[in-house]
């Protein structure tokens, strides 16, 4: 199988199971393909914090989801290692954050991935840096 078909496979059958992302925050896979992946959700009312602005914690929500579809999308499962986040502009009610990550290295087990939270003007709004081990396992059954 193509690692693209396979990739975005794998992201279809991670998105369909991914309750957080999909139901509770309301995010959009847009694309999963081999070492790459883009997610986006609107910043809505109850995601603001004290400041009328998106909770941190949701954008870095959204940058480790988006993470989690580059890192799995070769069908092994991936886990993270560690991250970082720099929150670099703040998320507006109303914005449409786009979250794009890319496989940097991919080494072993192990990965780093860089992703990109931007709004609907092209803004970065945060940069995010993770590192990831796989384990045991496939995310879809080989030859499925």
């Amino acid at each position: 199988m193509a690692a693209q078909d396979l990739a975005s496979r794998v992201g279809d059958a991670m998105f369909a199971a991914d309750r957080a992302s999909r139901e509770f925050m309301g995010m959009e896979l847009v694309a999963c393909e081999a070492g790459r992946a883009v997610m986006r959700m609107t910043v809505r009312e109850p995601m603001l914090n004290g400041h009328l602005i998106c909770h941190g914690g949701l954008i870095f929500t959204l940058a480790d989801s988006t993470f989690a579809f580059a890192c799995n999308s070769r069908n092994q499962v991936t886990v993270a290692a560690g991250c970082s986040i720099e929150f670099l502009k703040p998320g507006q009610l109303g914005d449409v954050l786009t979250c794009e990550g890319v496989e940097r290295v991919l080494q072993g087990r192990h990965g780093i991935y860089d992703m990109t939270v931007t709004n609907q003007a092209g803004e970065v709004v945060a940069v995010f840096r993770g590192k990831s081990t796989q384990i045991k396992g496939q995310v879809i059954p080989e030859g499925a």
